[in-house]
């Protein structure tokens, strides 16, 4: 909107009351020069007020530099600029002029295409009023300023200070550097600074983006804008909204400096510090970040982003949750790959899988997920933790060097001596398979030297020892259990009256069949040649406590989900010994006497 310009007298004594009164008042251009050069030969300038209303130019320059800090710092407007040796602000050519050396002598009226220069900035508009003391201008319509062939500032309205170098645009304000053109109602430019910025409201465009804003700032020389409150930047392939940012129109990146959001059609991002790319898609993100997905969700403390590879790496107190699956992964180093379909974590990371109600913890010196078959019906994967596993849920843990799950087969191994503890129970072999059905335990298989142990108190062992071992489970529980090659078993039956140990069982086999109710052994059949003694619980002999390969290996055990970190190694002599056996392959249709085990 457009305003008269008060008369000499008024002027003055609002300039007198208040220095700093409202700059944003604009008088009436064209004719009403003409009509009025008389009128207008005793005003005095308005006012405008470099900063926001309410924000003084100490808080808004502290706010910048708290913004810059990261990777710049404005260097301090020097207290007495100078322009060289050419300080005054010279008229080029006017059609009309006039002066009144009387009233106000200090005062030269120009009307009718204007054009003016102060060292290397010229400046063009419909009329202007000069005053020669203060070495100022006053322009009114059609403002146009131009230094060099790259900067170009266009306006209704134009006070320009040749002392302190300052120029103050006001409506239809475009400022164009090269390929960025900058439009607001509002500008000051800081020619000693090479600063131009506005407090109204503001539009930045380059060939990449659109960044808006109510409060911004942009250097010509170092193309670098700054914008607070209500930012925003527009890209064909995302949208980031912020508090506050900086913007490089040369480098186009963003540096994130308040809390943003990026969201785009795949993922969406909230972080509070950073860096983006707009033109690779590359992005770097501090300050406890968020990148989300298609429903995984990571969080850590960095983040570097890949969008146009398809790729990231997390870093330190790294949280990558899977919504769908019900899954997390947490380390202080993760990676991952959508194209590829593969994500390792390592430094502490743990698996956790939070599915079944009571989560499992799963850590290794790495975690990897390899996906096959992308973007087809056959989609599989295969999830590895290597060297130094160790897993805990409150009713299950387990210890391996390695484990391994494939999807495809939905078979989870677990190898180089893994046991796992179920209670008071214990299982041990030189590997352990463990075969799914729609996420519910199908089948699990010890391979070699299976030996698995229940206790009964600090004393007596319950023990099976085989070649090969096999439990079947229905509804999540054990209902039988096959050991197949050199059985061997020690078992100490109760009294069913006072729950007391009547003696010790040994036993040796080919095959044993256990059927199994409440975890417990419920009756057992050996199947082909077995033989056995029966011992009263105070004529056990001393090397029949134990089975030969028996170990109790508790001390081992996670305690914890936090003691899955700590690995403790077995003690000396309790390692399996090496074999190269193969599995054996379980009798069928065996038509021979069983011999019954109660």
């Amino acid at each position: 909107m457009r305003v008269q310009v008060p008369g000499l007298g008024t002027r003055m004594k609002m300039r007198h009351q208040n220095p700093h009164s409202n700059r944003h008042k604009i008088p009436l251009l064209g004719f009403l020069c003409l009509m009025c050069i008389c009128f207008l030969s005793a005003e005095n300038r308005s006012y405008l007020h470099p900063y926001p209303s309410g924000f003084g130019k100490a808080v808004w320059q502290d706010t910048v530099k708290s913004v810059l800090a990261e990777t710049t710092v404005r260097p301090n407007r020097p207290a007495n600029p100078k322009s060289g040796n050419k300080t005054r602000i010279d008229l080029l050519f006017a059609e009309n002029a006039k002066s009144d050396q009387l009233s106000l002598p200090d005062v030269e009226v120009l009307v009718g295409n204007v054009r003016l220069r102060h060292d290397s900035m010229y400046m063009f508009c419909d009329s202007a009023l000069i005053f020669k003391v203060k070495n100022s201008v006053e322009a009114f319509g059609n403002v146009h300023m131009e230094q060099g062939d790259t900067l170009f500032i266009d306006g209704d309205y134009l006070y320009y200070d040749g002392t302190t170098q300052m120029a103050q645009l006001r409506e239809n304000v475009k400022l164009i550097n090269k390929t960025t053109e900058l439009t607001t109602d509002s500008l000051n430019y800081d020619r000693v600074m090479d600063l131009g910025y506005y407090f109204d409201g503001g539009v930045l465009v380059d060939s990449d983006n659109v960044l808006t804003s109510e409060w911004g700032e942009y250097s010509p020389s170092t193309k670098i804008a700054v914008f607070n409150h209500d930012v925003k930047l527009v890209n064909p392939k995302f949208t980031l909204s912020s508090d506050t940012l900086k913007y490089n129109t040369e480098t186009k990146i963003a540096t994130i400096l308040g809390p943003s959001l990026i969201d785009s059609e795949d993922d969406h991002i909230y972080s509070e510090r950073g860096s983006y790319n707009t033109q690779t898609s590359i992005a770097y993100f501090l300050n406890r970040s968020i990148l989300a997905n298609e429903g995984r969700r990571i969080i850590a403390d960095s983040i570097y982003f890949n969008r146009a590879e398809e790729y990231g790496e997390a870093f330190d107190n790294v949280i990558m949750t899977d919504t769908v699956n019900m899954n997390m992964m947490m380390g202080d180093y993760c990676y991952y790959n959508d194209r590829e379909g593969t994500a390792m974590g390592t430094k502490n990371a743990v698996a956790v899988d939070y599915s079944q109600g009571d989560s499992l913890f799963v850590h290794g010196d790495s975690l990897w997920l390899h996906t096959y078959d992308i973007h087809t019906d056959s989609v599989w994967r295969v999830i590895q933790a290597y060297h130094h596993v160790r897993a805990y849920r409150t009713d299950v843990q387990a210890v391996s060097d390695s484990m391994v799950y494939i999807s495809k087969d939905s078979c989870l191994t677990m190898y180089a001596e893994p046991v796992i503890w179920y209670g008071n129970q214990q299982i041990l072999g030189e590997e352990i398979k463990v075969f799914f059905n729609d996420s519910t335990i199908e089948r699990a298989q010890v391979i070699n030297q299976a030996l698995a142990i229940d206790r009964f108190d600090t004393l007596h062992y319950n023990q099976i020892s085989g070649r090969e071992m096999t439990a079947f489970f229905q509804d999540g529980e054990v209902y039988r259990v096959d050991v197949n090659g050199n059985v061997m078993v020690i078992y100490y039956p109760i009294d069913d009256k006072d729950s007391t140990i009547i003696g010790l069982d040994y036993s040796e086999g080919s095959f044993l069949r256990m059927k199994v109710r409440e975890r417990k052994m419920e009756r057992g059949a050996f199947i082909g040649k077995a033989n056995g003694v029966m011992y009263p619980l105070e004529q056990v002999p001393a090397d029949r406590k134990h089975l030969p390969s028996f170990v109790w290996l508790d001390y081992i055990r996670p305690k914890d989900k936090n003691d899955i970190f700590v690995w403790r190694e077995k003690k000396a002599g309790e390692h399996l010994q090496k074999s190269d056996r193969k599995p054996v392959a379980s009798p069928r249709n065996m038509n021979i006497k069983r011999n019954s085990k109660k």
